[in-house]
This record gives structure tokens, sequence and C-alpha cells, in this order.
């Protein structure tokens, strides 16, 4: 019975902590909650840094993904039917592609929201120190966390502006695929098709790029 109790004592426990971060929409307070529930702000932004990660790889795909629907509807000479679900499902593929592309977006927001929180505590607690050997070891702590993160968003950041031009670039196509269903608005499309596979092919190396500074950073925050 008293197993059960505990059980039950800390599911309605974590319960809370959802509710709470979810009624107050806000990120300082969410931060603040589950602080005082006891998930450190180091372990938050370890967090928010795996979800940026899983974004931008699901935006990766995503981006591949819509690439082929659009190289598939470049390439065909079919009938009109045929052309029409093939420009139908690219332009399904791009409305994910925008979607991923604001996740990416917020998760990097988030990201900097609790490193600008983390930082902030930690240079204000550094004073707290009545050891000056180890206030000096924790300021270069912080220091080469700081380094490490800087290295990391600046690499988050710059895949996240290689994907706009490609979004762009996909709208394009899209609005003129829907205006111009015919065989000639196809064949045009032929020498963009090869431009935009090239876009996306460096926006997928980038993000792999920062996919890759994603884990070392979380690898490093967690060998602390």
């Amino acid at each position: 019975m008293h197993c059960s109790s505990g059980i039950l004592a800390r599911t309605v426990f974590a319960a809370t902590i959802i509710a709470l971060t979810m009624l107050t929409g806000c990120a300082a307070t969410g931060v603040a909650i589950r602080e005082q529930f006891g998930v450190a702000k180091r372990e938050q932004l370890v967090d928010r840094v795996e979800e940026a990660r899983d974004s931008q790889n699901s935006a990766k795909t995503q981006f591949d993904s819509a690439l082929q629907e659009f190289l598939a509807v470049t390439g065909q000479t079919g009938k009109g039917g045929d052309l029409e679900a093939k420009y139908a499902k690219f332009s399904k593929e791009y409305q994910r592609c925008e979607s991923r592309a604001k996740a990416v977006s917020d998760r990097i927001g988030s990201v900097e929201y609790v490193a600008g929180k983390l930082f902030k505590e930690w240079e204000a607690e550094l004073a707290q120190y009545s050891s000056a050997n180890m206030r000096a070891q924790s300021q270069k702590m912080l220091d080469d966390t700081k380094s490490r993160y800087a290295q990391l968003i600046a690499s988050m950041k710059s895949a996240e502006s290689k994907m706009k031009p490609v979004l762009a670039a996909f709208k394009d196509q899209e609005l003129f695929l829907k205006h111009n269903l015919n065989a000639q608005a196809i064949a045009s499309l032929q020498g963009t098709a090869t431009e935009i596979q090239s876009d996306v092919t460096r926006l997928i190396q980038e993000m792999e790029s920062s996919i890759a500074e994603a884990n070392a950073f979380i690898q490093q925050m967690g060998s602390k």
C-alpha cells in the first residue's frame, strides 16, 4: 500500500509540473517552476539543446522530402490528372517544411532564453565564493561553457538562416505550379529544379553540422 501511495504521489507531482507549465504559457515561469522541482538550469539548457537538435533533424528530413516531391513534379510528362496529384503532394510537403522551419526557430529561441538565464545566475554566484582559487576555477568553467555555447548557437543560427531562401524558392515554385499546371510550365522549371536541389543539399549539410555541434555540446555538458 505504501509503495502504491508513493507511485501515486510521484505521478501527481509530475502532472502538476506539466500542468503548471502549460497554464502559465510563460517561458520565465516555466523555467522557474522546473527549477523549483529540482530541474537545474543546466539540465534545462541541455534539454532545450536536445529539442533544438531533434527539431533540426526533423526539418532536414522534411526539406529533403519536399525536394524529392518537387523533382518528381518537374520530371512529370504524363496526363494532367497525374500532374495535379503530384503538385498537391509537393504543396503539402512545402507546408510541412514551413511548420518544421518555425519549430526550429522556436527551439533555438528557447535555447537562447535558458542559456541567458543560466549564465546570468552563474555570473552572479561567482561573487559568493570566499575562496579566490575556487572562484577562478568556476570562472574558467563558465568561460569554457560560454565558448562552447557560442559555437553551438552560431551553428544553429547559420543553419536556420539557410532555411528561409529555400522556403522562398519552394513557395515561388508552389505558386507557379498552381497557376500553370501544363507541360510548358513544367518544362520551364527544369533549370530551376537543379538550383533548388543544390540549395537544399547545402541546407542539409549545414543542418547536419549544427546537429553535430549540438551533440558535442550535450556530451560536454553531461561530462561535467
